[in-house]
């Protein structure tokens, strides 16, 4: 365990194992521990960093703005702090766009991508998860200000409802190995996982059967091992 000052936060992440460095990013209004079937496997293999996003968990909210590109800057925070210049990344949900931008600002931070269940801009949610998140979003706004637990629900769904703005074409200069994998019945509309795939080099697109938008927790032992034969080719061909 331990915690990295950045930005006035004061973020948490968890460190199992040895070998390579494997960062993993939960989604919104989670934490780390929504990769417990994850860090024991991957553990045996992998140098596991698991964060607490700020705002989320044990890490405080600090200072500024809360987007992913202030999300990103904090990773490498985590990253320098434990003294790694380079890291397999991966993200899930709000975490896989997090995964997203730092591979895009900050390239050689990533060694490779594990993007699951991401998306590019707010209406690559989806109606399902879209319009009900908007809609608390607005209810939330009506009464954050007597409430600082409703203020900090209402900064993070404003965080799933109005972010983030990556454009497609973007991720063409994604250049490291990239796994996009999702559960076959995602709620993020196939079309955009696919547009995904699609626009970063050579990235591999896996559906996890029989699995939804937390496939990681749903069928853990075959989103576990489609990671770590990604992570084998990827380490294979270095």
């Amino acid at each position: 365990m331990g915690f990295v000052d950045a930005a006035g936060a004061r973020l948490h992440f968890q460190e199992h194992g040895d070998g390579e460095p494997l960062v993993l990013l939960h989604g919104n209004s989670e934490n780390l521990g929504y990769f417990a079937a994850q860090v024991p496997v991957f553990a045996e293999h992998y140098r596991v960093l698991a964060l607490d996003t700020r705002a989320h968990g044990d890490s405080t909210r600090g200072d500024g703005p809360l987007d992913f590109e202030r999300l990103s800057d904090d990773v490498c925070a985590v990253l320098d702090a434990v003294g790694v210049e380079s890291a397999h990344v991966l993200g899930y949900s709000d975490g896989g766009n997090t995964a997203l931008t730092l591979a895009l600002r900050d390239p050689v931070r990533v060694r490779s991508l594990i993007v699951n269940g991401a998306n590019l801009d707010p209406h690559g949610l989806g109606a399902r998860f879209r319009v009900p998140a908007t809609l608390a979003w607005l209810v939330g706004g009506l009464v954050a200000p007597l409430s600082a637990r409703v203020r900090r629900q209402h900064e993070l769904l404003e965080l799933m409802v109005r972010h983030p703005h990556i454009p497609a074409a973007d991720l063409a200069s994604i250049t490291v190995p990239t796994l996009v994998i999702v559960g076959e019945r995602d709620a993020i509309p196939r079309r955009h996982t696919e547009l995904i795939a699609r626009s970063i080099p050579d990235a591999e697109l896996m559906f996890v059967p029989d699995a939804g938008h937390a496939c990681a927790e749903q069928r853990p032992d075959a989103f576990n091992a489609a990671v770590l034969d990604f992570l084998a080719h990827v380490e294979a061909h270095d």
